[in-house]
């Protein structure tokens, strides 16, 4: 259950203007974000913060992606509400909480002494944060941001639960990958960067209309 705790021991802060100072802080220094700033019980400012990533990075999607709204009706503007509604308020929040369970799961094979479910869902929240600007059209950013918030998520696992790189990596990669690569759709921008054919691999930056190919074999 996702708790309010009122006056957290080492917690984030409440309002705006802590969600943009826990964004900058995440993005710039992750080891003293998640060692000062994940506290035990107090998930709901991590939820406020993946709900709000959530928010800007489908609105700029609907605004920007063509025929990324879903339609309902032939009522564009209603169907881009009903759209950020589900995504943010139904979405975000039972992804978050599936994927911390998964991830429970996961760490209880390679890290015996580790943190509570709490402090995982705050893990997983906060290392969304370079997937705000995931909605705007160009698969290169993507790629870059969705991997830039797999390596927050495992820099913060390795924080939070004490452990070393190497099982925070084993224990993290299949919920980076459903989190990182599928719901913020990471894997299909790699697969515009990246065209394996028959007899060579291309690498491609499509903004630019540049690509490289290397023959294989």
């Amino acid at each position: 259950m996702t708790q309010w705790v009122e006056d957290p021991a080492g917690g984030r802060e409440r309002g705006p203007a802590a969600l943009a100072r826990a964004w900058v802080e995440v993005l710039v220094r992750p080891r003293r974000f998640f060692e000062r700033g994940v506290a035990p019980g107090d998930q709901a400012p991590g939820l406020v913060f993946a709900m709000t990533v959530v928010l800007v990075e489908e609105t700029t999607r609907f605004a920007l992606v063509p025929d990324a709204v879903p339609t309902l009706g032939g009522r564009p503007a209603l169907s881009a509400l009903f759209g950020l509604a589900l995504a943010v308020l139904f979405v975000a929040p039972a992804v978050l909480h599936l994927t911390a369970a998964l991830q429970t799961v996961l760490l209880m094979t390679v890290v015996p002494e580790r943190a509570g479910i709490s402090e995982t869902v705050q893990t997983i929240a906060y290392a969304t944060a370079p997937c705000v600007f995931a909605g705007v059209p160009s698969p290169t950013l993507r790629a870059v941001l969705t991997a830039y918030g797999a390596v927050l998520f495992v820099v913060g696992l390795r924080t939070v639960h004490g452990t070393d790189y190497v099982r925070a990596t084993l224990a993290g990669a299949l919920p980076a990958a459903l989190v990182f690569g599928y719901a913020f759709r990471g894997f299909a921008a790699l697969q515009e960067l990246v065209v394996w054919r028959a007899s060579e691999v291309c690498f491609r930056i499509p903004e630019l209309g540049a690509e490289v190919c290397v023959a294989l074999g």
